[in-house]
């Protein structure tokens, strides 16, 4: 019995980001599949989610200043929640950039590479999920599958913004379309950087 117990509630709202940005993640194919006429009601729920996720991570932040015993390092709970944030942030940017630029059909990459995002969040949501106890290897097997997800999406990126300018392709379109897989990119970089810190903080508490 601890004289002085931790605050555990960390775990719970680290899990309940990880939850929106799975959803999100999820969002974020279907408005890539969907019509321009029904996109901006998927942005708008999209945008509900970072709301949301913004508030959990405030009270992340809030938490640490007030909890005198973490169960985590102070440094770490902060890193973690600056990571799963910028996952969220840059999915509600692609989103909201999709939907201004009017960017019309999207290319097959960009959807194969949403796709990859999405089991890339759940690899995430198993690694926060499983963070608490901190057993069986669930953690650092889900980090792994984050690299490989990672290098999955990175090949598709290059390949298919290569082939964003074949043949004689409309300048503005291109424009449009390689800020989209450029953030699509980006977004897998975060993951992968949530993973490393979710990594890190396994290994120094095995």
């Amino acid at each position: 019995m601890r004289l002085l117990p931790r605050d555990e509630k960390f775990f719970d709202l680290f899990t309940a980001v990880a939850t929106f940005t799975v959803e999100a993640a999820r969002l974020q194919q279907e408005l890539l599949r969907a019509d321009h006429n029904r996109r901006g009601v998927i942005v708008d729920q999209i945008k509900r989610l970072e709301h949301q996720a913004d508030q959990v991570t405030h009270e992340v932040v809030s938490r640490l200043d007030r909890v005198f015993i973490t169960p985590l390092d102070r440094e770490d709970i902060h890193s973690l929640a600056s990571r799963l944030d910028d996952v969220m942030d840059l999915i509600d940017g692609t989103s909201r950039r999709l939907h201004i630029f009017h960017a019309g059909i999207a290319p097959e990459g960009a959807t194969l590479i949403a796709d990859v995002i999405a089991r890339a969040t759940e690899q995430l949501q198993v690694a926060v999920g499983a963070l608490e106890k901190n057993k069986d290897g669930t953690v650092l097997n889900a980090c792994v599958q984050v690299k490989r997800l990672e290098e999955e999406g990175d090949t598709l990126y290059h390949e298919w913004l290569g082939r964003l300018f074949e043949g004689h392709p409309d300048a503005l379109t291109v424009i449009k379309w390689k800020e989209i897989y450029d953030n699509l990119e980006k977004t897998l970089d975060y993951i992968e950087d949530a993973g490393n810190v979710l990594e890190s903080i396994s290994i120094k508490h095995a």
